[in-house]
């Protein structure tokens, strides 16, 4: 078992080492070249949306451009319709299996025709209107080896390029819709998953361990359960920000710490959170759509499986580079070697984390009402939640001492970076969001058509979620299995809280399928959920030396998928 592992850790390193190599092949190349090179992209791309767009013939609202689909007339049209989006990603609900009565609720106040041009836009792109989208994921891929230097200075600036890319013949073509869409993904999705991120991030800045812990293996393991248990009840991201400064200071004396951020990412970023609906957004969203609370406990062996696979085979990596390595152990007293006691400072904010926590599940169970702003409907729930996030970051910034952050080695270029990268991600994501909305009748029928078995679910699902939203591609699935089983949302209550139906049993194998694929292939690209970059620019700020987006699916390839094929053949 030893010297399997340590040839497995002797591939990954001579791949990581063959990609660095490459890079600085290329490292003395002036960045004027990567420059002329994301220009002609862009324009091939702007070439390619824009004769597309005008290929597919788009309703012909859009084109000419008539009042009511125009972007200054988007607030008149969207007050005519009582509800635009039934919750934060309804809109990505796929259709063509969604039941007839929502169907018709929908249609009845789609007065104005916006939801069939909507759905009729979705039908029509193809799948080449992702190329921005494969732009912005190769380029954080790529120019980090292979010009380091140019993308720490403009990574921005490449994120807002291929934003652009997208955007422009976006709303050229399709005018008020494309405004509304755009507006749609920031003022719903993309502002509050900073906002969290954010709050998360401060609050958890202010929590400092000092005393003496020391990053042996069995300390690592404990603390990876912990995290990983947390990660259910405070969610992954809340468990991530909580957890990563302890293990990266535990192990600060350790000359080789990447394996211990990657395991991390897998258990306490990810498959941690799919006990409860407050782990991970998916869950969360089943919750909003009449999935008991509790249910998701049902996926309990599908989590301990994987959880356990990976804790014992980080223990035993881990145990095989401490023997190597030999480090001395940090906080103690060199000359004396004294052991420092271990104390928390800052743990008022422990409060304003579970405010943190207190607003996001109001969110979920307090419905007060919406309004509108330029046609995209605003929950109340939701700016309330937003509203207290922002409250509590103030409010531990304000409450917690300078030093305590300093010590911390806190600084905000990580929570910089992902809002800048993210910016751009959440721009060019639209088009494949909307093929995903398009079920069936869109340019995705040749992967969604083929779900048919419990397993199908469960790896389809959880491909797709590895690069794009796993919140609408929960919901995508889930109403697809409803339409499939001809069942509507009040029977899924029933039949997951014991009523007897014909297709109960089969409706929970999918469920099960979907929750899982949904949070476990999450930790397969970095993109995969929201606190994977974080953590690897938390990792990355304090000196760690982490794999890149390849070098990262590297390893989650050759751990995680035989993990998910073993969970495929005992459970589905």
């Amino acid at each position: 078992m030893s010297s399997f592992t340590a040839s497995i850790l002797s591939t990954f390193r001579k791949t990581e080492s063959t990609l660095n190599q490459s890079g600085r092949k290329y490292r003395r190349r002036p960045p004027r070249a990567l420059l002329i090179f994301l220009v002609a992209a862009t324009l091939v791309c702007f070439i390619s949306i824009g004769n597309c767009a005008i290929v597919k013939e788009p309703v012909d609202e859009f084109k000419t451009g008539t009042p009511q689909i125009q972007a200054e007339s988007l607030l008149d049209t969207a007050t005519s319709i009582d509800t635009v989006h039934a919750s934060i990603t309804e809109k990505h609900v796929a259709g063509h299996d969604s039941d007839a009565a929502g169907k018709e609720h929908r249609t009845d106040e789609d007065t104005h025709g916006f939801h069939l041009a909507a759905e009729k836009m979705s039908q029509e792109l193809p799948l080449w209107t992702g190329l921005p989208f494969m732009g912005i994921l190769l380029s954080i891929a790529l120019f980090p080896l292979l010009a380091p230097r140019f993308w720490h200075h403009h990574y921005s600036k490449v994120s807002l390029a291929w934003a652009l890319v997208f955007a422009v013949p976006f709303v050229i073509v399709y005018r008020g819709l494309a405004v509304f869409e755009i507006l749609h993904i920031y003022l719903i999705d993309y502002i509050p998953f900073i906002i969290l991120l954010w709050g998360l991030f401060t609050v958890s800045g202010g929590i400092l361990i000092r005393g003496t812990l020391v990053g042996t293996p069995w300390l690592n393991v404990r603390l990876l359960i912990v995290g990983t248990i947390l990660a259910s009840w405070m969610g992954t991201t809340g468990a991530s920000m909580l957890m990563i400064r302890p293990i990266l200071r535990a192990n600060k004396h350790r000359r080789t710490k990447m394996h211990i951020i990657i395991f991390f990412i897998f258990l306490v970023s990810n498959i941690g959170g799919s006990l409860t609906p407050l782990g991970d957004p998916p869950l969360f969203l089943g919750f909003l759509h009449g999935v008991p609370f509790f249910w998701t406990f049902n996926i309990f062996p599908h989590f301990a499986v994987a959880s356990v696979i990976l804790l014992i085979l980080f223990y035993i990596v881990d145990s095989i580079i401490y023997k190597r390595e030999k480090p001395h152990p940090a906080g103690k007293d060199e000359e004396n070697n004294v052991k420092y006691p271990l104390r928390l400072e800052g743990m008022h904010n422990f409060m304003y984390l579970g405010g943190i926590l207190g607003f996001v599940l109001l969110s979920g169970t307090w419905q007060p009402g919406h309004f509108m702003v330029y046609g995209v409907q605003m929950q109340i729930q939701n700016v309330v939640r937003d509203l207290g996030i922002l409250l509590m970051g103030i409010m531990s910034m304000k409450t917690t001492h300078t030093k305590v952050r300093t010590d911390n080695d806190f600084s905000w270029f990580p929570i910089m970076e992902v809002a800048y990268l993210f910016a751009g991600i959440f721009m060019t994501i639209i088009p494949m969001l909307a093929m995903l909305k398009a079920g069936g009748e869109g340019s995705m029928a040749f992967i969604i058509d083929r779900v048919r078995e419990p397993f199908h679910y469960f790896w389809i699902t959880g491909v797709l979620s590895s690069f794009l939203d796993n919140a609408p591609t929960y919901l995508t699935f889930f109403n697809l299995a409803l339409g499939r089983l001809c069942l509507t949302e009040p029977q899924v209550t029933q039949i997951l809280t014991g009523a007897q139906h014909a297709m109960g049993g089969e409706f929970v194998t999918y469920l099960k399928g979907i929750s899982a694929g949904a949070v476990f292939f999450g930790a397969m690209t970095y993109i995969g959920n929201a606190p994977n970059f974080m953590v690897r620019s938390i990792a990355e700020e304090q000196g760690v030396k982490m794999p890149s987006f390849f070098g990262y699916m590297i390893w989650s390839i050759c751990i995680l998928l035989p993990i998910f094929l073993v969970i495929t053949l005992v459970f589905f």
